[in-house]
């Protein structure tokens, strides 16, 4: 049976960008980097979870013909598919950090039922929320 989860993916359309985005800006680990011949496996993982692996895929071959990697070029450009969820200690202060940066957020540092979290989105467009857990989260209430 089904015993964990070990990699997930996004799209990206220049994996050299996104290893100087997630890497060089974010602070992830390089897990895996190898060419394959027919495509570059290049993982990230957060430092100290290994076992947990983001795969930094090209959309394209062998998994896309070259019609369906330009429509998921399309979708991530526009921040419709993509999405990393990551935990912190301090929201805000991973906030002022990677504003310091030059990231760009699409949403400041907000106060939910489970934590405070604020969002941002990759150089291709993929949604990134980094997310403070409450110490003692509340019950959802409606907008919120």
């Amino acid at each position: 049976m089904v015993k964990s989860l070990t990699h997930s993916h996004i799209y990206v359309f220049d994996q050299d960008e996104a290893l100087d985005f997630y890497v060089g800006t974010l602070g992830l680990d390089v897990h895996t980097d190898v060419d394959m011949g027919f495509m570059r496996w290049l993982t990230v993982n957060v430092p100290g979870q290994p076992e947990r692996q983001i795969l930094l895929e090209k959309p394209g071959p062998p998994a896309l013909d070259e019609a369906t990697a330009e429509q998921v070029r399309e979708l991530v450009a526009k921040g419709a598919i993509g999405l990393l969820i990551f935990s912190t200690d301090d929201c805000r202060e991973a906030y002022e950090s990677l504003r310091a940066k030059g990231v760009e957020f699409t949403q400041e540092p907000t106060e939910h039922f489970y934590g405070t979290d604020c969002a941002l989105r990759d150089p291709f467009g993929n949604a990134i929320r980094i997310t403070q857990p409450a110490a003692e989260p509340r019950e959802p209430t409606a907008g919120c």
